[in-house]
């Protein structure tokens, strides 16, 4: 039997180890960027086309390279971070495995400039799925520029399952935000197809989240600064009254590097804890400086999960910062003590006589004085009932009028033998009388038991259907609003609302851009009542944004869906006899009354046999 192990071809090597590391065409960018910040770039500019899959550009100011090491740079484990094994502990540098532009080279074409300060001319390079294809001198300017063409090109399955170009530009912008936070001294200019989305002028970090994200974030957040011999802690951490219910803005860093870590998350909304609604999330910018050999950054290939050597020490400096914080800048009133223009009180510790001004009083009033003559007050249609027997003669008159009558129950429709998918009604939806319970189910008896039915996902159900069949059927009829609306969005969710705005039209909301990130809500749809408009459109932006669907009649089911739970009736809501009986006639003519569209459970039935063993 021959041997059947054998070492893959250095091609196959790298498309496997880019699947790791190069998901879509944001990890491009950070890969390339990141770079260039260990080169000692201060300006750095990213040209997309295509939402980075026809192009992605990254030119720097940095470094440069060599002719040799332009051509090395593009080999597996090739890198000028580390040398040894040891290095990996006293990390100062973004990138370190040598892996990103095997990657990278291996799942598209590649054009290099690049030129060494100093060095009278630099080198061009092409390389095409890691094969090198030419290599000469070029007069480019010092620095580096990386052409990236033609995105997973070689790899038909990965290219086929990026998602529309709005969602990988709102990814791209998700990624730049985060290396421009934490590198404020850093010069950016992003631009796609032919437009500039940023053009970011160095600076501090204040000013560059509020280049960022827009001027009004100024006044909603309060600076944080601690230093301790664990860690260093400065940024800024968001007010209470601005906590967001979607799309807050929460940006951890370690040692220039952005960084996932749900522990310290958990920190800080432990401090938030009493004084935001539980539904809502706060804003924090917090940069760790630590020492490096205290940390491992090698754990993902993303290497945004880190590990800390003294997390639970780090966890109560970073939660008691938090709270100093919030507690230091609160708005809390504070009493003036100023005594320029205050009213002149006497001094009473001398023994002034003061005269009280005339002003007519009759000095032999008496409140307290009880007069002799009173008024005897009489309620003209009831006499006082001093008998107190009196009062139960109507009590057990007719207590058989209150009773429950079980027979205006029995004229109901036969069901089928399974009890969770019958249908209640015939042709001519005869249902019989129901009562609430705890305004909140409404109960009603059918031939095989009781039947339980939750009014709030029942109504979302009927909203849910009816704004189904308007969108199929045709565009639907707006309702404008007296006093729009303004929501405030970040870049990322500006660009998905912008391919939203056709379809949020035929859906019934009237949108208008107001200028930068920020648009006016100026109709809703008619006839679904009142509910939080820009929650709902945060909801249908994150949907679309983690579950990348294209715009179809998904995305319309996701509106619906959203529109009808806001819509819907609240438990707690007291029903009438008409309201009840509407609602379970419209429930019970859908095809399949017994689940919302998220699945849960409109309809419950307790059998006869299940009460019968009650008693």
């Amino acid at each position: 039997m021959s041997d059947v192990i054998k070492l893959l071809p250095d091609s196959v090597a790298n498309q496997i180890a880019a699947g790791e590391v190069i998901q879509r065409p944001a990890s491009v960018i950070k890969e390339l960027v990141e770079n260039a910040i260990d080169a000692h770039a201060t300006r750095i500019e990213i040209v997309l086309k295509d939402a980075g899959r026809t192009l992605i550009q990254v030119i720097d100011n940095g470094d440069g390279m060599s002719e040799t090491d332009a051509r090395l740079a593009f080999e597996r484990h090739s890198t000028s971070k580390i040398s040894q094994a040891s290095d990996l502990f006293t990390l100062h540098t973004m990138g370190f495995r040598g892996e990103a532009l095997a990657s990278i080279s291996a799942i598209s074409h590649v054009e290099l400039r690049t030129r060494r300060h100093g060095a009278e001319l630099g080198t061009k390079i092409f390389i095409n799925s890691s094969t090198c294809e030419s290599q000469e001198p070029d007069m480019c300017p010092e620095g580096s520029n990386f052409m990236i063409k033609n995105l997973f090109f070689n790899v038909p399955a990965r290219r086929k399952f990026l998602k529309s170009n709005q969602v990988e530009l709102s990814n791209i912008i998700k990624e730049f935000e985060k290396l421009a936070l934490i590198n404020p001294e850093v010069e950016f200019m992003l631009t796609h197809n032919g437009n500039v989305m940023y053009k970011l002028m160095k600076g501090n970090l204040k000013q560059r989240i509020s280049a960022l994200f827009g001027r009004n974030i100024d006044q909603q957040i309060v600076p944080l600064n601690i230093n301790t011999s664990l860690v260093s802690l400065h940024g800024f951490v968001g007010k209470p009254e601005n906590a967001r219910r979607r799309g807050a803005l929460q940006y951890l860093f370690v040692n220039g590097r952005y960084m996932r870590h749900p522990y310290f998350h958990k920190a800080i909304l432990s401090c938030y804890d009493q004084i935001i609604p539980a539904d809502t999330q706060p804003n924090y910018f917090i940069v760790f400086d630590v020492d490096p050999e205290t940390i491992d950054v090698n754990i993902h290939p993303t290497k945004t999960e880190i590990k800390f050597e003294n997390e639970v020490p780090i966890w109560q400096i970073l939660a008691a910062a938090v709270k100093e914080s919030i507690g230091r800048f609160s708005a809390v009133p504070q009493i003036d003590f100023d005594q320029e223009g205050a009213i002149n009180v006497p001094n009473l510790s001398q023994h002034t006589t003061v005269t009280p001004p005339a002003n007519g009083a009759d000095p032999t009033y008496n409140p307290f004085q009880v007069k002799t003559t009173q008024r005897t007050y009489k309620s003209p249609d009831k006499e006082i009932i001093t008998d107190w027997e009196k009062l139960y003669v109507n009590f057990t008159g007719n207590k058989q009028d209150s009773q429950f009558d079980s027979s205006d129950f029995s004229d109901l429709p036969t069901t089928d033998k399974d009890t969770q998918t019958e249908r209640v009604i015939e042709s001519d939806l005869g249902v019989s009388k129901c009562i609430q319970f705890k305004s909140r189910y409404l109960l009603s008896p059918i031939k095989s038991g009781l039947m339980l039915i939750d009014q709030h996902r029942a109504h979302i159900k009927v909203l849910y259907e009816q704004y189904i069949h308007q969108i199929k059927g045709e565009k639907v009829k707006s309702q404008s609003v007296l006093f729009p609306d303004i929501i405030h969005l970040t870049p990322s969710q500006n660009i998905i609302l912008k391919e939203l705005e056709p379809e949020m039209e035929k859906v019934g909301f009237t949108l208008s851009q107001l200028g930068g990130n920020d648009w006016s809500i100026n109709a809703i749809p008619a006839g679904m009542g009142t509910f939080d408009v820009k929650d709902t459109l945060l909801q249908v932006i994150e949907s679309i944004t983690t579950g990348g669907e294209s715009i179809s009649e998904t995305v319309y089911s996701k509106i619906a869906l959203t529109v009808a739970k806001n819509s819907a009736i609240p438990y707690g809501k007291t029903l009438n006899d008409d309201e009840m009986e509407d609602l379970l006639v419209k429930l019970l003519q859908l095809p399949n009354p017994n689940y919302t569209p998220d699945g849960k459970t409109v309809i419950s039935v307790i059998s006869n046999e299940q009460i019968e063993k009650l008693f």
